[in-house]
């Protein structure tokens, strides 16, 4: 290891290539368990410190991460978190600190007088255990009340929206209540920063004073010229790199400025953020340049460093970790149990004010910054730097759970009709025909809204047709309080709703973040009550089947009849072709066929495929008796009057008769799933499906979904399978 290591710099690369290639692996698993990112970061620093990494091997951890090493670390660490602050500074719109009312600022001031109280508590129960007879026992006190209250501003923004609660009436209070809670306790910090390096009383009120000063300084001066930098930037020029240059000087100056005060070089950062212009793209811009480097490179080195800072083995006795269970306990009755109660009795309901309260005691990143700050002023201890990043993990690891436990994914389905700006859903009636349209690209609204309108078009009061987009998250951390899903949505949505304008048709278009795909149209289909759910197809990664991924987590868990429509230019639907093996798929796949012919007139032909070789037990039913039972009695001459019309062929494989029936010029072709079709349900899949990748025409895989409660039934002749697949029509004449 020593051969390979042999200047700084190589020990650097090597160090900052461990870092992040751990960091991206757990965060695999963090994602898995939906989990924020900051938590795989925090985990893999402290993999790769000496809790394990230098545990199972502490020879080589002694040559990576050297002694003499851990400066450079630490100062481009320190860099990172600059540049973060900055950014988190960005992100806080002082929008969200005014009229937000009488509650908002209640459950704030509760949620930061609360637990720093109670950190103060605490600290005399800590302060003769965990800390040295040098450290001022005010120091101590003050930074410990400061610790307990910080909340996690990003972590909780990009939970917030991943939940979709951003836009609810809680979301919306507890971003307020977190973006007061950081500026002020981030003032507090500061005051606590400057009375620990101040030297005597002198030096605290020149420090104060000066403050003032570059504060007033930054509002009155600096931040007019930013407003005029703001204006350029947002222009149809853009963000040029000398306009770059220009804010990555004043972020330097600034943090300078606040070094040399006596503070610290973070808040210099996080006020040129604040004050920056929110008003322009100027801002979006900006952080779109700076985040991914700061995000992926620079900020895990300072969880690594962090990481190599804590030292779990240094709780090694059951006092130490009752002081640790007795720190992440105050932590969360004062931070959560101060919110909940103060949102309670501002009117909220209890299920709201809990989800306030669990949201409010996210601490992450924010809380790590605030304890090596305490670490590096030697104001605690290292072992009470590892009680207190354990506190950090667990608050952050546990808000995600508890939150979906609070709102369950079927709670958020239900409020997605009250939501603001949606139109409430009309009364069920048994004549409604609801569509749900779930669209991933834009290519495939049209052909959707086409087939959605021919399934229901007799006038808007018998229809309710839904367009579903649904936006994945990014990993993007600023601005992603101010992403509008709708507008995003909007964009992908935009052919079908020009579709159906062409069409005369009224679609309500539907948008939101959301890491389950599946789970989420299956929950919009339960609440909107939507007879047929219509996904769109793309091939997943890594497979060859087309029924995998997200379209198999839908037709395997939704509760109502799905369709995967394969769209090769649908324009209209006249002529069907309905492969017909007599499976409840198949069957599924009729009713939809025989709504098409009675709604639009459509000619549909039914294919039945039979062997070659007729033996006893090869098929159910001879082409002339298929023929005759088909069309025998009064349901056999309304099927003659809806200009349907029975095929029988031979051939060894019902797929390939399938594909080659399709060829003869149909708009459509339905048919059921299953393997009979070649077409399996399958997660994943290297084998692709025949009658999929062959048929020249549009294709609509139909998968019947069988209630629990139906009583089982005997499976239905084919004479009589048409007129069972759905209920009769009442007459239109």
């Amino acid at each position: 290891m020593e051969v390979l290591i042999h200047n700084p710099l190589t020990r650097f690369l090597i160090q900052a290539f461990l870092i992040i290639a751990c960091a991206r692996l757990v965060g695999l698993i963090a994602r898995r368990l939906e989990q924020p990112m900051v938590i795989a970061e925090v985990t893999a620093g402290i993999l790769l410190g000496p809790s394990l990494f230098g545990w199972l091997f502490p020879e080589t951890s002694a040559v990576i991460f050297a002694e003499q090493s851990l400066p450079l670390l630490k100062l481009v660490s320190e860099v990172g978190l600059i540049v973060f602050m900055f950014l988190i500074g960005l992100e806080l719109d002082p929008k969200l600190l005014r009229g937000r009312g009488h509650a908002s600022v209640i459950i704030s001031h509760t949620s930061i007088v609360v637990p720093f109280a109670l950190g103060g508590l605490l600290a005399l129960y800590l302060y003769p255990r965990l800390s040295e007879s040098s450290v001022p026992f005010s120091s101590f006190t003050l930074f410990m009340g400061a610790a307990m209250s910080i909340t996690a501003f990003p972590v909780l923004a990009r939970i917030l929206t991943e939940r979709r609660l951003l836009k609810s009436k809680v979301g919306a209070l507890t971003i307020t209540c977190a973006a007061v809670d950081d500026v002020t306790a981030w003032c507090i910090l500061a005051f606590v920063v400057s009375i620990t390096r101040a030297t005597g009383l002198v030096s605290a009120v020149w420090t104060t004073v000066f403050a003032c000063a570059y504060i007033g300084g930054m509002l009155v001066v600096v931040r007019p010229f930013l407003n005029r930098l703001g204006e350029r930037g947002g222009s149809k020029e853009g963000l040029s790199q000398d306009l770059v240059a220009v804010t990555l000087l004043l972020l330097i100056v600034s943090s300078w400025t606040t070094e040399m005060i006596g503070i610290h070089p973070l808040f210099g950062a996080f006020m040129l953020g604040a004050i920056m212009p929110k008003g322009t793209s100027f801002a979006q811009s900006l952080a779109e340049k700076l985040e991914d480097f700061a995000v992926v490179f620079l900020l895990p080195l300072f969880f690594a460093y962090s990481g190599l800072r804590t030292h779990i083995g240094l709780l090694n006795s059951a006092d130490g970790w009752l002081m640790c269970g007795l720190i992440i306990v105050v932590a969360c009755v004062g931070k959560f149990g101060g919110s909940t109660v103060a949102a309670r009795l501002t009117g909220l309901r209890w299920r709201e004010a809990s989800a306030l309260g669990i949201l409010m005691n996210t601490r992450g990143l924010m809380e790590l910054i605030v304890l090596n700050l305490g670490l590096d002023l030697g104001i605690i201890s290292p072992k009470l730097f590892t009680m207190m990043v354990l506190m950090a993990l667990v608050t952050t690891f546990m808000t995600t759970p508890l939150l979906r436990w609070i709102y369950p994914p079927e709670e958020l389905a239900k409020e997605l009709i009250d939501a603001p700006g949606q139109t409430p859903l009309p009364a069920a009636a048994a004549e409604v025909y609801t569509v749900l349209m779930c669209v991933s690209y834009e290519r495939t609204g049209p052909g959707m809204v086409t087939l959605a309108s021919a399934l229901a078009r007799r006038g808007p009061d018998a229809r309710r047709l839904y367009a579903l987009r649904l936006i994945p998250p990014t990993d993007r951390n600023s601005f992603y309080v101010n992403q509008a899903p709708e507008q995003q949505g909007a964009t992908a949505l935009t052919p079908l709703l020009a579709r159906a304008q062409e069409l005369d048709v009224e679609v309500r278009p539907l948008s939101f973040v959301s890491p389950k795909p599946s789970l989420d149209i299956c929950n919009v289909a339960d609440v909107k009550q939507a007879d047929l759910v219509l996904v769109g197809w793309h091939k997943p990664l890594f497979s060859q089947t087309a029924l995998g991924g997200t379209v198999y987590e839908v037709m395997r868990c939704a509760r109502t009849d799905v369709g995967v429509l394969i769209d090769r230019g649908l324009k209209e639907v006249r002529r069907l072709l309905v492969p017909f093996h007599g499976t409840a798929h198949d069957k599924a796949a009729l009713g939809l066929a025989r709504r098409l012919a009675q709604e639009v007139g459509a000619d549909v032909t039914i294919l039945h495929v039979v062997k070659p070789t007729r033996r006893a037990g090869d098929a159910p039913l001879g082409a002339q008796e298929t023929v005759d039972q088909v069309f025998e009695g009064e349901e056999g001459d309304a099927l003659r009057k809806s200009k349907v019309t029975l095929k029988v062929v031979e051939h060894d494989s019902p797929a390939a008769a399938a594909v080659d029936e399709a060829a003869r010029g149909y708009d459509l072709v339905l048919v059921g799933v299953g393997p009979e079709w070649g077409l399996a349900q399958r997660r994943f899949g290297m084998r692709a499906e025949h009658i999929i990748q062959g048929c020249p025409t549009s294709l609509l895989v139909v998968r019947h979904h069988e209630p629990a409660t139906a009583p089982a039934t005997a499976p239905a002749p084919a004479a009589k399978v048409f007129a069972l697949a759905s209920e009769p029509e009442p007459d239109r004449t």
